[in-house]
């Protein structure tokens, strides 16, 4: 599989080496190792989610307190989503900046989202059906959401607005300079320090 880094630091895309004959295709999708190898710690792998969205649909921004967050590892297994990983850390150098992964079931790419990054996609065709790896539980208490159509973010939609289909909890969400003014973002030196003491650093 190729590992490359997205413009929002310590989020990355994955792409795997389809091996296809005459019976279809095997891939390996995920890989512990290798993803170690890049980010410095292998993921303790709590939880497995799936999601099945019509097209419009736009799940997040989410993100978790930090510690212990949620380190995500996304694939589509059906039909497309766009992915965005967004800098919500506050004090990063990218604070506010976000990057996109097409998820399909064609390429078959993931994306790996870290602790104290924001998280959302949007379905982009029906029946789009997201797995999702995650290094702890859902723990409601600790769960917070940005608005997705926050104009400061900007959030780049390869649909029309009309067509997005979104939660209440989600069009309910502060904006981020809402959250950041509420205490609700992560820190960005406090996620780095997380991500070392993971990495096994003192």
């Amino acid at each position: 599989m190729q590992i490359r880094e997205l413009t929002v630091p310590d989020a990355y895309e994955i792409t795997p080496v389809q091996h296809r004959d005459d019976r279809g295709v095997f891939l390996e999708w995920y890989r512990f190792d290798r993803l170690e190898e890049t980010v410095g710690h292998s993921l303790n792998l709590r939880q497995g989610n799936t999601s099945v969205s019509r097209r419009g649909s736009v799940r997040g921004i989410h993100f978790a307190d930090v510690p212990p967050s949620q380190a995500k590892y996304v694939t589509c297994t059906r039909g497309a989503v766009l992915d965005f990983a967004i800098d919500i850390r506050v004090g990063s150098p990218a604070f506010g900046t976000w990057d996109t992964v097409l998820l399909d079931d064609v390429d078959r790419r993931a994306i790996y989202v870290p602790e104290g990054l924001g998280h959302c996609f949007v379905a982009l065709t029906d029946d789009a059906t997201v797995s999702y790896l995650v290094t702890d539980v859902y723990n409601p208490g600790r769960e917070h959401g940005i608005n997705p159509l926050d104009p400061d973010l900007a959030l780049e939609f390869p649909l029309l607005q009309e067509d997005l289909l979104l939660s209440p909890k989600d069009t309910d969400a502060p904006g981020l300079a809402e959250a950041r003014e509420q205490g609700l973002l992560p820190d960005y030196a406090a996620a780095k320090a997380f991500y070392a003491s993971l990495n096994g650093a003192n």
